[in-house]
This record gives structure tokens, C-alpha cells and sequence, in this order.
């Protein structure tokens, strides 16, 4: 039985990262654990992957690493994460391809907690119905019918789901839940430690007891202009004429 730190989808903002990998050793966590997207968006993509590495971060590959690596393409992401991740693809260091290449698709702990990043059988799925999270959750059962948790990524939004049987109900992500219906399965997002496109700038990570079954959802500020002042330096952000290139790409591929 751990205390463990979960994160995700950390996409190359330093400043966040460490924001709160601070915050989890304050709160005395025993492992950390990252549910993938380690690289991609900002321009710090290798010094996350250093910093996860040396710290003996236990992660999966999410699909921005798959396709920073060459392994899936730019067909299922919008314009700004495509931009993006094309230069990550070409700056990446070679110790940072050889970690990422070795990232497994899943982890379990405990026998009862799974790590997947997006869907069970597709990393680039985005779980955000009761429909989605039912069809999961039965496949996640074939596969690991002990798995009693599964922590999820991608979307970075912090949900909790409850499945028991076919129904799913969402609860609401707070600090702190207590998973008090150990026969029934769990899907939990915690958010995302990069924030650069949301508004409100806070890096989100979540806090899981797994002697009391307890998870608390939690966010902390960090520096958001240093990060954006770097990923501009370093050619990842979309200029006027790259939009009007990438509409102008668009339009000729459905006409």
C-alpha cells in the first residue's frame, strides 16, 4: 500500500512539471506515476523527459509521444497540437526518443489499479460519456478483471466515474473522495499538468491513498509566461501566415 502522485499529460511545460512534482514531495508522496504525453506543445519536451527519468517516474506512452517518436501520425490532432508536435518530432534528443520508445501502453499496481492514457484499446480515444467509459470498462474487465481503478489521461479535464455493471455515474473531482464501493470499477482523470491551453493557468494533478482508498484532486499555479516565452523561442507556437497555411491545406484536402 502506497501514497502515490498522478499525473498527466505534462507536454513539455518544465515550469508546471515542476510546480508540481514540488508539491508532491511536500505531500509526501511514496511513487509517482504519469499516465503519458510527456512531450509535445511546449518547448521543454526533453527536459521533462530528463526530469521524469532521473526521478524514477513510472509512465505510459500517451499519443504525443507516439507521434513525436514517428509511430502514429498527425491525423487525428487539431492544427496547433500538429504544429507543434512536427518541430518536437525533428528537436527531440536521442536519449529522450530511446526513454519514450521504451514507455509501455499500460501499468497496473496492486493488482487492482490500471494506467491507460486514452481508451483501453486506443491511446488517442477521448473518454468523456458514460457511454464511452461503460464500453472501457467492459474491456478493461476481460483484460484485467482484478483492476478495480483505472487512471486515465488525454482529455485534460478531472473526472471520476463510477461503473457498477452497465451503469456509470460521474462524480463530481474534490478533495478528498473516499472510493468507498470496492466492488464497483473506477475511471479517474486527474487533469493535465500543462495548462497553456486553458485559461486558467494551473497545473493539475491528483493524490491517491491506496491503503485507504482515498483520491484528492488538486491544482497549483506555476510560471505560464516563462513556458510560452520558451515554446515561441523555440518555433512551436503558429504564426498568422502558419494558420492561414494549415486552413489552405485543409480546404485543398476536401475539395
Amino acid at each position: 500500500m502506497s501514497i502515490y502522485g498522478i499525473i498527466s499529460d505534462v507536454h513539455g511545460n518544465l515550469q508546471a512539471l515542476t510546480a508540481v512534482l514540488g508539491e508532491l514531495d511536500r505531500a509526501g508522496v511514496d511513487k509517482v506515476l504519469c499516465l503519458g504525453d510527456l512531450v509535445g506543445y511546449n518547448g521543454d519536451s526533453d527536459e521533462c523527459v530528463e526530469l521524469i527519468r532521473s526521478r524514477g517516474i513510472e509512465a505510459i506512452a500517451g499519443n504525443h509521444d507516439l507521434i513525436a517518436l514517428g509511430q502514429l501520425g498527425f491525423d487525428r490532432c487539431s492544427a496547433k497540437p500538429s504544429f507543434a508536435l512536427r518541430r518536437t518530432r525533428k528537436q527531440l534528443d536521442e536519449g529522450s526518443r530511446r526513454f519514450l520508445a521504451q514507455l509501455p501502453a499500460t501499468r497496473t499496481y496492486e493488482a487492482t489499479v490500471a494506467l491507460i492514457h486514452g481508451g483501453v484499446d486506443d491511446v488517442c480515444e477521448y473518454l468523456v460519456s458514460p457511454q464511452q467509459i461503460a464500453a472501457n470498462a467492459a474491456r478493461l474487465r476481460e483484460r484485467l478483471p482484478d483492476v478495480r481503478l483505472c487512471f486515465f489521461g488525454h482529455t485534460h479535464t478531472p473526472k471520476l466515474f463510477e461503473v457498477q455493471g452497465e451503469r456509470v455515474m460521474a462524480r463530481t473531482p474534490a478533495a478528498p473522495i473516499e472510493l468507498e464501493a470496492r466492488d464497483r470499477l473506477y475511471f479517474i482523470n486527474p487533469g493535465s499538468v500543462d495548462a497553456a491551453r486553458r485559461p486558467i493557468k494551473l497545473a493539475e494533478y491528483l493524490v491517491f491513498d491506496s491503503a485507504r482508498w482515498i483520491v484528492s484532486f488538486r491544482r497549483v499555479g506555476y510560471d505560464h509566461e516563462t513556458s510560452e516565452r520558451i515554446a515561441r523561442a523555440k518555433g512551436l507556437r503558429m504564426g498568422r501566415a502558419d494558420v492561414v497555411l494549415h486552413r489552405v491545406r485543409r480546404w485543398l484536402s476536401v475539395t
